[in-house]
């Protein structure tokens, strides 16, 4: 098994300008109610850092551990955390299915958007478990992208979605990971286990603007749009096209985007 697959969405502008919106109220508010200073805490899939800071003031910077697949990722976090001040955070580098670190070392071990893209999600949650100390909990959040509704119907949305999912899956992911959740963590030796769900909704002009920016960006670069180019999914013609279906959709003032988030609680 190929543990370092490619990464769906890159780290383009119009990724990063989005994953910068994320913040622990927003992206990690199942977590929020079990944190308290001095948590040992490791945050799987750190990227663009702002969860990790929000995460990191509350737990202390020095006991938070960040870890990214690889140092492009990694000095991207480095990068916000050095911004907000956080100067005591360790960022490492490491796989998440072979994580760097002795059993029993974290508190809390978090994870954002990130079992979608691994190729052994249970294999990772397993080393969220070893990683754990008995009584410590690990949480996990990710979207379910065939759960994604919007309105009105617009052709050029379906197809992006039917274009996403086909790359995700391509490059060893899990685009609908948020509904598998649940079962991940059983199969993974979690017998404690607490369900829930949530959404983000793109139903103002600022959310629509945002949200059709950074849809159209990755259509027209970045991994994702050389992918869709090399693969002969879909032509910079095309591509076009979908990213202007995403603005006019943007600029209608009935337009409704939801995306569905799956999180778990599992208690080590």
């Amino acid at each position: 098994m190929n543990t370092t697959p490619a990464y769906t969405h890159g780290y383009s502008a119009a990724v990063l300008d989005s994953h910068r919106a994320r913040t622990a109220e927003n992206s990690a508010a199942h977590l929020l109610p079990h944190l308290r200073a001095g948590q040992r805490l490791l945050d799987v899939g750190s990227g663009a850092g702002t969860i990790t800071a929000d995460l990191a003031r509350i737990v202390g910077p020095e006991n938070l551990t960040a870890l990214e697949v690889g140092e492009e990722a990694a000095a991207l976090t480095r990068t916000e955390l050095q911004r907000q001040g956080l100067d005591g955070v360790e960022v490492v580098v490491g796989d998440a299915h072979e994580l760097p670190f002795a059993d029993d070392t974290f508190d809390v071990v978090h994870a954002h958007q990130v079992l979608q893209h691994v190729p052994g999600p249970v294999a990772a949650l397993a080393q969220a478990r070893r990683v754990t100390r008995p009584g410590g909990i690990v949480a996990i959040r990710d979207s379910d992208y065939e759960g994604f509704r919007w309105f009105p119907e617009v052709l050029g949305l379906d197809r992006w979605l039917e274009l996403y999912l086909r790359a995700a899956r391509a490059n060893g992911g899990t685009p609908d990971a948020g509904r598998r959740l649940l079962s991940w963590a059983h199969e993974a030796g979690f017998s404690e286990v607490t369900a829930s769900a949530s959404t983000w909704l793109h139903a103002t002009p600022e959310t629509r603007e945002a949200w059709a920016l950074t849809c159209a960006g990755r259509l027209t670069s970045g991994p994702f749009a050389q992918q869709l180019e090399r693969e002969g999914w879909a032509d910079a013609d095309e591509r076009d096209a979908l990213a202007a279906d995403f603005r006019r959709w943007a600029e209608d003032p009935d337009g409704w985007f939801c995306l569905l988030h799956a999180e778990i609680i599992a208690r080590a």
